[in-house]
């Protein structure tokens, strides 16, 4: 009862958050509740931080949580940390994928090129490069266990790059992207120049978001469990019937 009713919640939650973030209105002076703020640089293309930001929070959060159970392997050898970081490294790449994808629609009308290689885009690329090779690197190995030790010890150094270039690099180059080094506005992510009520769509998206990545690890992880046991349960049978 208690699973459904959190689904439930979180269903409604990011219903409420995407219909409130499409179409609640931008003016120059809020006054109703519903009503956000303009904000020069970003006007109405402000909306897409309700969508593109939590993707992009999720991509470090997932990249950090499969660094975390990497190291844990490393340490204990308890293959079951492996699914847990695997599963994240592909939420990771997911929401990476899906952060430059909403961040491409929005440069697109801020912009008038969907990609145009600013410093912001050009990170999240080389991200996309790195952890695509560690799926290539899983997929070359057969042995559980040296898969398991080679993609922990590439996810540990692969992760020391995520905050160079989410955080650092596109913030000291020069940029169209809002927080660059020379953004004269400052979008609202960086000096948050947002209303109460845009604040508040803006945090619960963020929650929202947050908790369907929990939820989609956990069920994630599960099942590379689930069928690794089963896989070795079919593997057995064959080899004893074998020995027979």
């Amino acid at each position: 009862m208690k699973s459904i009713t959190w689904k439930i919640f979180l269903y409604l939650l990011l219903v409420f958050v995407s219909v409130a973030g499409i179409t609640f209105p931008i003016v120059e002076k809020p006054v109703a509740w519903y009503e956000f703020p303009f904000i020069p640089g970003l006007e109405e293309n402000a909306k897409i931080i309700f969508f593109h930001v939590p993707t992009a929070w999720l991509t470090v959060i997932a990249f950090l949580m499969s660094s975390f159970f990497s190291f844990k392997y490393l340490r204990r050898k308890n293959l079951d940390d492996d699914a847990k970081a695997y599963a994240s490294a592909q939420l990771g790449m997911i929401f990476c994928i899906l952060a430059t994808v909403t961040g491409a629609v929005w440069a697109k009308f801020a912009w008038g090129s969907y990609w145009s290689w600013d410093p912001r885009q050009t990170s999240i690329f080389a991200l996309l490069l790195i952890y695509g090779a560690l799926f290539a690197l899983r997929s070359s190995i057969e042995s559980e266990e040296k898969r398991a030790t080679l993609s922990a010890v590439y996810s540990l150094i692969a992760f020391v790059t995520v905050p160079f270039f989410i955080f650092i690099m596109p913030r000291i180059m020069k940029g169209l992207h809002p927080g660059s080094a020379d953004d004269t506005n400052a979008g609202p992510v960086v000096d948050f120049k947002m209303n109460s009520s845009m604040q508040l769509i803006f945090f619960l998206s963020l929650i929202g978001f947050t908790i369907l990545y929990f939820w989609m690890w956990k069920v994630g992880y599960k099942s590379i469990i689930y069928r690794d046991k089963l896989n070795k349960q079919l593997i057995t049978p064959d080899i004893s019937g074998q020995g027979g």
